[in-house]
């Protein structure tokens, strides 16, 4: 089987309400690109890179892939693909393999991995080497949002995530004061009620003093996990915070490479890895990743949600959770393995024609 094509179809979505994090505002508009791999043998993989706040990162990532990986890919066969990966990584070096050229490389893996499960008839995490035949998952529902000073909405969006089932939900925390921390993890604590789990996340809004003084309140509180405090560079500070906390520390979102994320699981600096299938380099790089955190005895929760990470996840002895939102076909907080063969990211053509650009 050869690869005989590379098409893309660059997104873009309309402006909607906004909403923030401690440090982002999305709503104003996104954007993704769509990325198809055809083969000789009427098989196509299918892969996609979402940009929630960067307007031209889709664009970048389009050039990249027509331009710089579409020549090399045609021809190659796509059971190769750590074969590949590491020929795009080498032809591509010059001008980094972090950043949107890592986000390019993982469009490419899992796509090539979407044939593979297809060319079987089979989902890929058999391919990969089932582990579970389900996946826990939580909620991302906890946001802040514009003119709710009363958290009218942010109970209501908590609320809709236990009735559809969800037993974890995570929210949003270090935009203002920690007294408003403390109202907002008291309001969802109460809601989840007992048997089910409220993580925290702070998007890298503090510094090392304040992320050990708030996550102390986050731990007497009774959270599940405390997220990204710090930004990413700062591994010896999530090595003391670590050290210092009980309640778990999760981070990795954005962490690129097995490479980064073994700079911080060597620190011990994480309780909990989140790789991003975006940055952290797709499948290939997604398994080794997870089995150094395994070998370091550390548990692992994508960042996203989706197909790709459902069926890496399920071949992960570590993984804990899966994240996502919204309405999910739910068994019991858990979301069953997938039985269509691949992946499951392709993109409906509907969806495409819709928001189109360029």
């Amino acid at each position: 089987m050869k690869i005989t094509a590379l098409e893309t179809d660059r997104l873009r979505m309309p402006p909607g309400r906004r909403y923030y994090d401690a440090i982002h505002e999305f709503g104003a508009g996104s954007g993704a690109v769509v990325l198809r791999l055809r083969t000789d043998a009427g098989i196509t993989g299918w892969a996609s890179s979402s940009f929630g706040t960067v307007e031209g990162g889709p664009r970048v990532l389009q050039t990249i892939l027509e331009e710089e990986v579409k020549p090399l890919l045609l021809g190659k066969d796509p059971a190769f693909p750590r074969r590949i990966r590491a020929e795009l990584w080498r032809a591509l070096e010059y001008h980094g393999v972090t950043g949107i050229v890592q986000f390019a490389l993982a469009a490419v893996d899992i796509a090539l991995w979407d044939i593979l499960g297809k060319a079987l008839g089979v989902p890929v995490y058999k391919i990969l080497g089932a582990c579970w035949d389900r996946m826990p998952v939580y909620s991302m529902c906890g946001w802040y949002y514009e003119g709710d000073r009363d958290l009218s909405e942010y109970r209501r969006s908590l609320e809709t995530a236990f009735e559809q089932g969800y037993r974890a939900v995570k929210i949003k925390v270090g935009r203002g004061p920690v007294d408003d921390d403390e109202r907002r993890i008291r309001l969802a604590l109460d809601l989840a009620g007992r048997g089910r789990r409220v993580m925290v996340d702070a998007n890298q809004a503090f510094n090392r003093n304040e992320a050990l003084r708030r996550g102390r309140l986050y731990q007497q509180m009774g959270c599940f996990w405390y997220e990204e405090p710090l930004p990413p560079h700062e591994m010896e500070g999530y090595a003391e915070l670590a050290a210092a906390l009980d309640i778990r520390v999760a981070t990795g979102e954005n962490l690129y490479t097995k490479y980064q994320f073994a700079d911080l699981i060597a620190r011990r600096g994480a309780d909990v890895v989140q790789p991003d299938n975006r940055r952290a380099g797709g499948v290939c790089e997604w398994m080794e990743i997870a089995a150094v955190a395994d070998a370091f005895g550390l548990e692992l929760a994508s960042h996203g949600g989706g197909g790709a990470n459902l069926n890496m996840l399920l071949a992960m002895p570590n993984a804990i959770y899966m994240e996502t939102s919204g309405p999910q076909k739910l068994v019991d907080g858990e979301m069953p393995a997938p039985e269509e063969p691949g992946m499951g990211t392709e993109v409906s053509a509907e969806r495409i024609r819709k928001y189109k650009v360029g």
